[in-house]
């Protein structure tokens, strides 16, 4: 750890004491400077913070980074000594006082995160190689995507600062945090310690430290970035050329999860000239056996993603490694990376699931909710054949929305499109022709869909028999979207 466990202790005494929280924060600065601190915009919490009590003293240092008097930090740390927290790096000297060393974020109202300042903070100065990452966008994302449901054993491949297991150990029973840097391991082991967790920390490159075990839940926020191997900042290079990784994690799945477990990591991929992107990353689930859900969130130009992960640390002014990095894109035909989540579970059947799909719309959150009802869908759908499906009754998602574009002709508005649309959830959105609209629109939970079917089927002159066999994968994926729901009841 930073600090001694008695260390920890005090520190933590401090910023109770003190009431550093995001509530805490908050109730001090008001809404305006709140705000203001979310934009890296200081100047109203330094206006509140003019005081220099324990708590005004706190924010200043840990949230606004100004450098403090001496005696100023000594009192809000107290119990922590100046010389313990100077010798843990949570504070260090600079001019004639004292200003941060890590960042020291608290997060909800009950948590706090240590990990290294980002470079915003220190500009000019070149990140540790072993840089530990706080509470950034991806981390976010993962977590707002990790299934929450209880589980005994959880995996956290790659903690970093202990973000991800902090929340695994909500609800499971024992948690399990790997890194390869042992300066991670040391910041995740005093975000443990000082939010009276208790986690397994192993040291080790992805899943070697625990080989031959296996967990009900595993989730990574992994070394993704794609480049040609390259590795200079272990929580951004993983030593693998191009979005390997990914693949990587997804052939170790089977060997890490128990019967009906689950794992979730963040990962890039190349779109590269001339495949189709969703068809080289479902080739990474050939063969594993695994449920597969990949959703892509964004999608970048080469130039955006260099200068976006050079400018993450400080390299923005390198001209040399940014050519190195896209001549290396321009020769393996690169034309764009995609970012997104990937799902997996091991299901035990024959016949696995594997979608990869583009998902940039905006969601309902949590994410994770969405993930796990998808996964319920599948259950559902793999034990019903096309016979069961049309016994079975459904309903539209409720706030369905039809949208219609049309054109205005000689004899009126002539329909050109139309497209179902979910205002809720992943509010997925789908072009349907009148047969599927007058299916979903006749979907009120009251008739077996083979009756609704036979009716269907006299009002627009089709066979009873055609319709139905057409109906099967029709009515599959519109429960797998979540845009019809089988009755339970």
């Amino acid at each position: 750890m930073l600090l001694s466990p008695t260390g920890v202790e005090a520190l933590r005494t401090a910023l109770t004491r003190a009431h550093f929280t995001s509530n805490g924060i908050a109730g001090r600065l008001g809404a305006q400077a709140t705000g203001g601190v979310a934009r890296n915009d200081f100047r109203a919490a330094l206006r509140a913070t003019e005081d220099r009590d324990p708590l005004a003293t706190l924010i200043r240092v840990f949230i606004c980074d100004q450098t403090e008097p001496e005696a100023a930090v000594a009192a809000a740390l107290a119990p922590l000594t100046v010389a313990e927290a100077l010798a843990g790096g949570l504070v260090e000297r600079y001019g004639d006082g004292l200003r941060a060393g890590v960042d020291l974020e608290p997060y909800g109202d009950e948590w706090w995160v240590l990990a290294d300042a980002p470079a915003s903070a220190r500009p000019g100065k070149p990140l540790h190689a072993e840089h530990v990452l706080g509470i950034g966008g991806a981390t976010q994302t993962l977590i707002g995507a990790t299934v929450r449901r209880p589980v005994e054993t959880a995996l956290d491949l790659g903690t970093g600062s202990g973000v991800q297991a902090l929340h695994l150990a909500t609800h499971a029973g024992r948690v399990t945090a790997t890194d390869v840097s042992e300066r991670a391991l040391r910041f995740a082991a005093t975000t443990a310690a000082l939010n009276g967790q208790d986690w397994e920390l192993l040291r080790g490159d992805l899943v070697a430290p625990v080989a031959g075990r296996r967990f009900d839940l595993v989730v990574s926020n992994p070394p993704f970035v794609v480049g040609p191997g390259t590795t200079t900042h272990v929580y951004r290079d993983s030593g693998r050329v191009g979005d390997a990784i990914g693949a990587e994690l997804a052939a170790a799945a089977p060997h890490l999860l128990t019967d009906g477990g689950t794992m979730q990591y963040l990962a890039n991929w190349v779109h590269v000239t001339g495949e189709e992107w969703d068809e080289r990353v479902a080739g990474w689930f050939a063969g594993t056996g695994l449920d597969a859900w990949v959703i892509q969130r964004e999608v970048a130009d080469p130039m955006a993603y260099v200068n976006l992960w050079l400018t993450d640390v400080g390299e923005a002014a390198d001209p040399q490694r940014m050519a190195a990095w896209l001549d290396w894109f321009d020769a393996h035909k690169v034309e764009a990376i995609g970012f997104g989540i990937v799902s997996l579970r091991r299901a035990g059947h024959d016949e696995p699931v594997v979608r990869v799909e583009d998902l940039r719309q905006r969601v309902e959150p949590p994410m994770g909710d969405h993930i796990a009802a998808w996964f319920d869908r599948q259950d559902w759908l793999r034990v019903r054949d096309t016979d069961a499906l049309l016994a079975a009754r459904y309903r539209a998602a409720e706030g369905l929305q039809l949208r219609q574009e049309a054109t205005m002709g000689d004899e009126g508005w002539a329909v050109d499109r139309q497209v179902l649309a979910m205002p809720r959830g992943l509010r997925w959105s789908e072009e349907i022709d009148p047969l599927v609209l007058a299916l979903v629109g006749g979907a009120d939970g009251r008739l077996p869909l083979r009756d609704q079917l036979a009716l269907l089927a006299a009002a627009h002159d089709v066979a009873p028999g055609e319709l139905a066999e057409a109906a099967g994968p029709i009515v599959a994926h519109l429960v797998e979207r979540s845009i019809i729901e089988p009755m339970t009841d």
